[in-house]
């Protein structure tokens, strides 16, 4: 056999690896241990195409020669932890190149790029190389700003790379997603190549990435918190961190479980931070569908006590509260808290179950 025909047969194997990834991924829902709702279930058959999607920009066609953002979470894309407030791009890049980045930083109240290390076959990521956010950024009188990513230093903000360094992912956090001005980044190869490289072995190790990526992400999944209708202690920012996760928030996670009648009360304060909201999740980690109904809420649309505590209602019917947030008539899900940039670790929200009515008095 030529070296020709072996890789043409390596790529075959890879293409359809990837293939029995996605149709693997079906068992993850439709056989779960205890059951999903039908809702859940519905959304599973969702997820490997999501997942997919992601694995394909990244690694099939992601190119660290001469990379470009591309959108990894929209309304219709969701995955690893998505909400309504935020959007996310990703880049894979090399390690040993330099790259100039540019963008404008819109509305947003946060905005971020994190660079993370990994193993660099499509494993996923084991540590935070770097991160810039509009704390450390320099912008001008328009909000533009230019910083470099490389391994040496240069003059002007620079974001140091490290030999591990495989994919740079950014966000940006607006309290009104929809009329608010979206940040905008651009990603430049100081010395790309004049021309893409492109053979068999190379597409079949891209192939094989995505499909690891993929094993990986649906491996974890489906997530179920135990007990339900209450919250676990937020845990403060980390100091390293696992996967694609954000290096400079505090994080809380629950789930609830509700009756027909029934709602779920939280009431908590929260610290000085830059951004702060309640997501809810399905058992994979989407949130459900926001350009219906409200199924999460952030800092800036909460009606505050009087003391700056605050109360939130999750249930499937409108008690006729301001800070009312939709189950989308799901009896179960996730509940899932994040500060950004929190002067202290928040305190424990607490949560207590109650009928829909008692509101209403």
């Amino acid at each position: 056999m030529t070296q020709q025909n072996a890789d043409s047969a390596d790529l075959s194997a890879a293409y359809a690896g990837l293939l029995d990834e996605v149709r693997a991924a079906e068992k993850r829902f439709t056989e779960a241990d205890p059951p999903l709702d039908e809702k859940d279930i519905l959304d599973g058959y969702r997820l490997a195409f999501s997942l997919l999607r992601v694995a394909v920009d990244t690694y099939v066609w992601g190119d660290k020669d001469n990379p470009i953002f591309v959108d990894v979470i929209s309304p219709y894309q969701k995955w690893g932890g998505d909400n309504s407030d935020a959007f996310y791009q990703i880049a894979p890049i090399d390690p040993t190149r330099r790259y100039r980045v540019t963008g404008n930083r819109g509305d947003a109240v946060y905005l971020s790029i994190t660079v993370y290390g990994g193993p660099g076959d499509g494993g996923y990521s084991t540590r935070i190389v770097g991160t810039l956010n509009d704390r450390s950024l320099e912008f001008d009188a328009d909000g533009n700003f230019e910083f470099t990513i490389g391994p040496d230093p240069v003059p002007g903000p620079w974001l140091k790379t490290e030999p591990d360094a495989e994919v740079a992912l950014t966000r940006d956090y607006l309290v009104d997603r929809v009329n608010g001005v979206r940040p905008s980044w651009r990603i430049e190869a100081l010395d790309p190549p004049a021309r893409r490289r492109d053979d068999a072995a190379d597409l079949a190790r891209r192939m094989r990435a995505a499909r690891k990526w993929l094993h990986e992400q649906l491996a974890m999944l489906p997530v179920r918190v135990e007990p339900p209708n209450e919250l676990k202690d937020p845990y403060p920012v980390p100091s390293v961190t696992y996967g694609w996760a954000a290096g400079d928030a505090a994080y809380a996670m629950g789930g609830y479980q509700l009756e027909p009648g029934q709602a779920l009360v939280i009431e908590g304060t929260s610290p000085p931070c830059v951004f702060w909201n309640l997501c809810l999740w399905n058992p994979f980690l989407h949130s459900y569908d926001y350009t219906y109904e409200r199924v999460t809420i952030n800092n800036d649309q909460v009606h505050y006590e009087p003391d700056g505590s605050w109360r939130i209602v999750v249930s499937e019917t409108d008690p006729g509260h301001p800070n009312w947030v939709s189950t989308a008539g799901r009896r179960r899900g996730l509940l899932w808290f994040r500060w950004f940039l929190p002067e202290y670790t928040p305190d424990r929200p607490s949560c207590r179950v109650v009928d829909v009515a008692e509101l209403g008095r």
